[in-house]
């Protein structure tokens, strides 16, 4: 394995940490919610400018490519998201304060994904100006991963390029998640005969609604992920009823599915729709599961450097991505979208150290 301190690159391992960790407080400062994260994507293109490294927008999308390109090699994309859920209502610090306080820097996004995307965006600095790599190196810190937009990573892949292998920054721990459950939403309508609530009526749309949410929380896939588990189904809304002495002839309810590989999105649909009365919606079918072979050369230098794998219930820009993935990156995933969020300084260093490191041994 080559040594840090043994590469001619000018940038000081040391220097790029304090930097990540001083444009991460700049990040917190700047709300950054889905959809509104304009003034954190000026100031990531801002930052990589300084550098002079030529950077492209797209949206709220930035993205870098490293100075040697070459259109001819394969491609490794390190991929983030700087876009943040809404501070609960839990706070008892201002979320958009970046506060060091015992080796912890608090703030909204520091975890969720912040300390990943600077830890990437400065790996990837740490690699700009070498030569001769056996890779191209792509860093795009993107929008609307919080909520799934369609404005998000997606909408930039094709201007990308070919890419061979992404490296997707989420707090993992800086373990491997190879495998990753996808996400399918669907929207329910139980039908029935309005009427009095007087009279007898066996055609209640509530009850009927009843019948298919009970199979929703009962029925088990035949087929089992050996990294991730079982499909899982929860219903997680409902709305029925205008008036407390009238039937209704509708009720609504909404279904949240996490797939596993087993499974395609479509092939969970059509089992659910032989098994159930409702009528059904899926609002997207594009979240799918992902997985990538353990025996990946990124992977295996991961495990060499002593980091497990596993397989996330969790979603992220893996599901839209159409080329091998992993997702690591520094922070805890229970962190996520809780109260008085943050990260330790230290996850963020040890972050930076084990991407160059892991990347070291591929390119």
């Amino acid at each position: 394995m080559k040594e840090l301190t043994s590469l001619s690159n000018p940038i000081f391992l040391g220097e790029i940490k304090q930097e990540a960790i001083d444009l991460l407080k700049k990040l917190i400062s700047i709300p950054s919610f889905s959809k509104e994260e304009n003034f954190t994507a000026d100031w990531i293109e801002h930052s990589l400018q300084q550098k002079k490294i030529e950077t492209f927008r797209q949206g709220n999308n930035v993205w870098v490519r490293n100075k040697f390109y070459n259109p001819n090699l394969p491609t490794i994309l390190l991929n983030s998201h700087h876009d943040t859920v809404k501070p609960n209502s839990g706070y008892t610090l201002n979320p958009f304060e970046p506060i060091e306080n015992e080796k912890k820097l608090f703030g909204l996004g520091s975890n969720d994904a912040g300390g990943a995307l600077v830890s990437l965006m400065y790996a990837f600095v740490f690699f700009y100006q070498m030569e001769n790599l056996k890779y191209n190196i792509i860093f795009a810190a993107t929008a609307e991963e919080e909520n799934s937009g369609d404005s998000g990573v997606a909408s930039i892949l094709e201007k990308l390029g070919n890419i061979d292998f992404a490296i997707v920054g989420e707090p993992t721990e800086m373990n491997l998640a190879i495998a990753e459950k996808g996400l399918l939403v669907i929207d329910c309508v139980a039908k029935g005969t309005s009427s009095h609530a007087a009279h007898n009526n066996l055609d209640n749309a509530i009850i009927n609604a009843m019948k298919d949410i009970e199979w929703f929380n009962s029925f088990k896939y035949p087929k089992k992920s050996d990294l991730l588990g079982d499909v899982k189904m929860s219903v997680t809304m409902i709305k029925s009823g205008i008036l407390h002495n009238i039937i209704p002839d509708q009720c609504e309810f909404t279904v949240d599915i996490r797939t596993t590989e087993v499974y395609s999105n479509r092939e969970v649909i059509e089992i659910v729709r032989g098994n159930i009365s409702s009528e059904i919606k899926e609002r997207s079918l594009r979240l799918n599961p992902s997985s990538i072979d353990i025996h990946h050369p990124f992977v295996k230098a991961g495990i060499h450097l002593g980091k497990s794998t596993y397989g996330s219930p969790t979603t992220s820009d893996m599901a839209v991505m159409n080329f091998p993935s992993v997702k690591i990156g520094p922070g805890n995933s229970l962190r996520s979208h809780s109260s008085d969020e943050f990260i330790f300084i230290d996850e963020v260093n040890e972050g930076i150290e084990l991407y160059i490191k892991m990347l070291l041994q591929i390119i």
